[in-house]
């Protein structure tokens, strides 16, 4: 589930969107601060739903070879009491009765640092390499997260081509190790493309998947409709839509953004 909320803040649905900036070279180097929100839904393979309203500040510092992120968020869960843990798809401490409850406070703060390791210039290809940090901020007994330490690398590429961007993201994730539970290390990715509507304004889809994090799981696999825009030359707004494809990640999800640069 974790991997499926930061795929729209880390998380993800902002992938998109980065792709299309990303390509862009920075002569500059700039600050960022973006918010929003994410709100979905699912019901995991149970009977009852579960909705999950996920709030991050995120600050991003970018150079032409470096960006550094750190997001800060605010989760609230409602759903069965059974369902403890949301973010990520186990229960860390079983609840006595399905009944719904609701859960809130600070979220996982993500930390990222984000090297351009190839850039081609004329040929449009441009090639990164991504390490992350996911802490244990979220409360394990309010069920907002595992408590532990979770951590990522993955390489993301971009070919522009004309007015098409087309990326992927290839990615394998450590995770840390909860009381009473076995998360298991695997890949996660994505793939899809950004088409420029104007000269302001970039559309596009991507479908995203990742491997069981558990012995009981199912894979996680959901696709992303996107849309953003270059409201003038300091604000960016983008908003999205998405389904979700198997048990481990939401029906549904609307979310949205707004990025101040500075």
């Amino acid at each position: 589930m974790k991997y499926a909320i930061l795929t729209a803040s880390i998380i993800g649905f902002c992938t998109a969107a980065a792709a299309c900036s990303s390509v862009q070279a920075a002569e500059d180097a700039k600050l960022s601060i973006a918010t929003g929100m994410d709100y979905n839904t699912g019901k995991y393979g149970g009977t009852q739903a579960t909705d999950i309203l996920y709030i991050p500040v995120t600050t991003k510092y970018q150079s032409k070879s470096w960006t550094m992120k750190l997001t800060l968020p605010y989760l609230q869960i409602t759903g069965p009491g059974s369902a403890i843990n949301i973010m990520n798809g186990v229960t860390i401490i079983p609840a006595p009765t399905n009944a719904p409850i609701t859960r809130s406070g600070m979220g996982d703060v993500v930390a990222a640092a984000t090297h351009n390791v190839y850039d081609s210039g004329a040929s449009g290809l441009t090639v990164n390499l991504t390490g992350k940090v996911k802490f244990g901020t979220a409360s394990r007994n309010q069920g907002l997260g595992t408590g532990e330490n979770d951590y990522a690398l993955q390489s993301e590429l971009y070919q522009v081509t004309g007015n098409l961007t087309t990326f992927g993201t290839v990615a394998y994730k450590i995770y840390g190790s909860p009381p009473g539970y076995t998360l298991i290390n695997g890949f996660y990715g994505s793939l899809g493309g950004s088409f420029k509507l104007k000269e302001k304004t970039n559309a596009g889809a991507l479908i995203s998947a990742g491997q069981a994090t558990t012995s009981t799981g199912s894979t996680r696999m959901e696709t992303i409709f996107f849309v953003n825009n270059k409201l003038d030359k300091n604000l960016k707004a983008q908003g999205y839509v998405l389904k979700g494809l198997t048990n481990n990640v939401p029906d549904l999800g609307v979310g949205a953004s707004i990025t101040y640069i500075m």
